[in-house]
């Protein structure tokens, strides 16, 4: 692969400017709350990125309220006390109106079989009224219409198994709209509309998984590859857990979790790092100090040997398999990075050159190296979609054979420097944007405590060897480490036994 003359040169300068050159445009300061800010100048043009990372997810949900995390997605640009509302002491009233009804009929639910359905019947109508009220002092989209109508762009929310990320860019004259904003939905969040938006969570639900065969799969394929860490569940949420949330739920999940110690904010553009840190005191030094919540503690078991599960579906056939690997902190994680990019990802990798073009038995075939988190250990993804008129058990023939040879074939130079220039040109392409680069800051703070890990993850790929390729290959992509699911055609459910060699 060629890179344009542009990209290797963009490249020499990120290697040989050095990161103490990129460092000198980098600012960081955290608050006495423990809240901490990266501010990276870059003057080009009159814009900034701002990024908030939480430094929690769906694999942090309590048992019995999976969707908790994802929630704040939706609630994420609802407003305050002050936006968003057309009048603040009513709508208030009103929402502690919603929950109070709510907890007269968790009551009477909870009584079982000695409930009285009457009575139920009764407190579930005045619950909808009692909703129906307060979101009648909502101002629809008042938060987000703020920022559009001050030349904000890309505003947005994402949830993962460990993180929530909220995001948007701005005009730089126009960056204290935002530190108003998000300080505001830190220090006094309103949860406006939340039974609304578990309305909305449980039907993106409902499309995407439960009325999506891939999904359905994805879901089955997940719990039965990790049995006891909660990386088995779905980031979405379980139906039940979901339809059951309460707005309380929330606000403790929030003083959990959504503490200045477990939140990292990066700014990128065209700014002063003294003012944003004026600013930042101004609007974020209010927001209490608290502990940091713990990590994760239950530990996924050693994997015992090959695991199966199978959807019945009609549509068009796919297989998951997957292999258990360590988490992202592991001296191995660069080299499961080389692999990915040597097996998937474009036109020069193996499994496309193998099952797409020369084959043509497979329509799409790739990996993911990190699945469904980084975190805690997990999974070494690999997906198969086989051609019109072609089956799964071709694909997976193929498949383990392109295994095979990358356990005891060591890879040739050639390849393993294009993989390397690729992973290298990813990272420029992520650093030319200021949100690109916004994210890869926060993100690298966040999980390793130092920004310049986006750095050194490339250092570490470019001392990957073809013998470390193999030694992972072989230690990780065996049969007792393996776990595959496939969707099969309704009432044709038989026993498989395919498999690759150990």
């Amino acid at each position: 692969m060629k890179l344009p003359a542009l990209l290797f040169s963009t490249a020499f300068l990120l290697h040989a400017q050095n990161l103490q050159e990129f460092a000198k445009n980098v600012t960081e300061f955290t608050l006495p709350n423990g809240l901490h800010f990266i501010v990276c100048e870059r003057h080009q043009a009159p814009v900034v990125s701002l990024h908030t990372y939480v430094n929690a997810g769906a694999v942090d949900d309590p048992t019995g309220k999976t969707g908790l995390a994802h929630m704040f997605e939706h609630m994420a640009f609802k407003g305050t006390e002050s936006i968003g509302t057309t009048n603040w002491p009513e709508e208030k009233v009103a929402l502690d109106a919603v929950e109070r009804v709510y907890d007269r009929l968790d009551q009477e639910r909870d009584k079982g079989p000695r409930a009285d359905k009457t009575r139920l019947a009764k407190l579930d109508e005045e619950l909808k009224a009692a909703i129906d009220k307060a979101n009648s002092y909502v101002e629809q989209n008042l938060y987000p219409r703020l920022i559009e109508e001050s030349g904000g762009v890309g505003l947005n929310a994402s949830t993962g198994e460990d993180y929530t990320n909220y995001f948007y860019n701005l005009p730089s004259n126009r960056v204290e709209l935002w530190f108003l904003l998000e300080s505001g939905r830190f220090i006094r969040p309103v949860f406006r509309e939340f039974y609304k938006e578990r309305d909305v969570v449980r039907e993106e639900r409902r499309m995407r998984t439960e009325s999506d065969p891939q999904g359905k799969l994805m879901e089955v394929f997940t719990s039965t590859a990790i049995v006891a860490h909660p990386y088995h569940r779905p980031a979405i949420g379980w139906a039940s857990d979901i339809e059951n949330l309460r707005l309380s739920d929330a606000e403790a999940f929030f003083n959990k979790y959504y503490v200045p110690g477990n939140i990292t904010i990066s700014i990128v553009g065209d700014v002063a790092p003294a003012n944003m840190k004026r600013m930042a005191e101004k609007y974020f030094a209010a927001i209490p100090k608290r502990p940091l919540p713990s990590p994760v503690v239950t530990i996924e078991p050693p994997q015992e040997g090959p695991k199966q599960a199978q959807v019945e579906s009609a549509s068009q056939p796919i297989e998951f398999i997957g292999y258990k690997r360590p988490d992202q902190y592991d001296k191995d994680d660069a080299t499961f990075d080389v692999i990915s990019h040597l097996l998937s990802g474009d036109r020069t990798a193996l499994l496309y050159k193998d099952l797409v073009r020369d084959r043509k038995i497979a329509l799409a075939a790739g990996a993911d190296p990190t699945f469904p988190g980084g975190k805690y250990p997990g999974l070494f993804l690999f997906y198969l979609v086989p051609g019109m008129g072609k089956s799964l058990e071709e694909n997976e023939k193929a498949f383990y054979a392109v295994l095979d040879r990358l356990k005891k074939d060591p890879i040739d130079p050639a390849s393993l420097k294009r993989v390397k220039t690729k992973a290298r040109a990813t990272l420029i392409r992520q650093l030319d944007s200021n949100s690109g680069l916004a994210q890869l800051l926060a993100n690298g703070y966040a999980n390793y405590g130092d920004w310049r890990k986006v750095f050194t993850d490339v250092e570490d790929i470019d001392k990957v060897s073809a013998t470390d390729v193999q030694r992972v290959a072989n230690l990780y992509f065996n049969d007792a480490n393996r776990t595959s699911a496939w969707l099969v055609a309704p009432k044709t459910v038989v026993p498989k036994t395919a498999g690759g060699s150990n």
